[in-house]
């Protein structure tokens, strides 16, 4: 049996960032063959790793207050930072998102390097099986590798979303155990499905606002054959409820009853479709002509016909039958209780010596790299407390 002074469950982000600051005898380990495989395919392969605007306000939880200490503590600045000392070079996209500006890797690369810095052990291909508490300290079964035990336990895990990549409950399971509750998860970041409504509109894209559940995001719309995705439906995604319809405006940047008058006098011999085609794309204006019974010529529309128009076009109530789940969900909302937690350590307040850290938690960041920046606070703020605890004792 192999002793350390922490074991950490998960070389994704969260654990990865954790392992470069505990110090001491630490083992981090993954059942994935690789670490940092989310980090791997994240931003198209660039990893958007962080974003400059990222604060609280950015975050869902059900104690939207608990994630100010490590977020403060551990900024976007600092990570950029160690960023910049490892000479990686990057850029910002949009809104504040942060990438890399040739590969994920270099991200996991750097990590890597700040894990060895620091002496942790990883072992990767390790499945995690029996966990127990014996009063001194954590027991844990590896295969391969047999028990080892450790004072400190920091779980990792992540959450529930593309299980194609071997995301499991597990971290949920472990905080259980403990005696922590779980808030309820499910599936965010994510497209939404309408059937085939949208079929005959598949690859159209336009940027739009989305409304639902009290949030609103402007940012492109995308069109699929199974519904809508893009950023903005991404974003309100995590705010919408099933059997809860969503608000799409289309003219976001315009008053759409001033922008059919315009067209009505600028053209208004022209049939409805085209001209709406100047202002939205050609397969979208075409569709709403259908689906509203708008027919002839822009001229033989009165103010009190364009009104309905303009209704439409600027508060479009859609009901989403669902959303595709977690396999291709971006992170899961919800998780481990945030009260059963210390926010400045991410320790158990039930059990000593046991962290949770990253998405495992119940606290889910906007897209755009604030998920990143949770998985970077979150692990600097257990990792350095578990440093300045000290060397633990021998568990034996």
């Amino acid at each position: 049996m192999q002793d350390y002074d922490t074991i950490i469950l998960g070389a994704g982000a969260a654990g990865l960032m954790c392992a470069a600051h505990t110090g001491g005898r630490t083992l981090l380990v993954d059942h994935a063959e690789t670490p940092g495989e989310k980090i791997r395919i994240s931003g198209g392969g660039r990893c958007n790793f962080t974003n400059l605007h990222a604060g609280p306000g950015n975050f869902l939880s059900a104690n939207p207050h608990f994630a100010k200490s490590a977020l403060a503590r551990y900024t976007q600045w600092d990570f950029i930072d160690l960023v910049s000392r490892h000479g990686i070079a990057w850029h910002e996209k949009t809104l504040g998102q942060l990438f890399c500006d040739h590969s994920a890797k270099d991200i996991i690369a750097m990590l890597l390097a700040e894990l060895r810095a620091a002496g942790a052990e990883l072992r990767c291909g390790t499945e995690v099986g029996a966990i127990s508490h014996d009063g001194t300290g954590f027991r844990v079964t590896l295969t391969p590798g047999g028990m080892v035990r450790a004072r400190n336990l920091v779980v990792a895990t992540g959450g529930k979303s593309i299980p194609k990549m071997g995301a499991t409950g597990l971290g949920y399971d472990i905080a259980r155990q403990f005696g922590h509750a779980i808030t309820d998860t499910r599936p965010a970041l994510v497209p939404l499905t309408f059937g085939d409504r949208f079929k005959a509109l598949s690859g159209v894209a336009l940027p739009a606002r989305v409304n639902a559940g009290g949030a609103s995001f402007d940012e492109a719309v995308l069109f699929t054959h199974r519904g809508l995705s893009g950023p903005a439906i991404l974003q309100i995604s995590s705010f919408w409820r099933e059997g809860d319809a969503i608000t799409l405006n289309l003219l976001p940047e315009a008053d759409a009853f001033d922008t059919l008058r315009g067209l009505r006098a600028e053209a208004g011999a022209r049939n409805i479709s085209t001209m709406l085609a100047t202002c939205l794309p050609g397969k979208l204006a075409t569709y709403l002509c259908e689906l509203h019974g708008w027919r002839g010529n822009m001229a033989d529309l009165s103010d009190a016909a364009l009104r309905p128009m303009a209704d439409a076009l600027q508060a479009w109530e859609l009901r989403p039958t669902g959303s595709e789940g977690y396999r291709t969900a971006e992170v899961t909302l919800g998780g481990v209780d945030t009260d059963g937690l210390n926010a400045r350590t991410m320790e158990s307040k039930h059990q000593p010596g046991l962290y949770f850290v990253g998405e495992v938690v119940d606290v889910t960041g906007w897209l755009g790299g604030y998920n990143f920046q949770w998985a970077w606070s979150s692990g600097w703020a257990a990792g350095t407390a578990i440093a300045q605890a000290g060397e633990a004792p021998d568990p034996r």
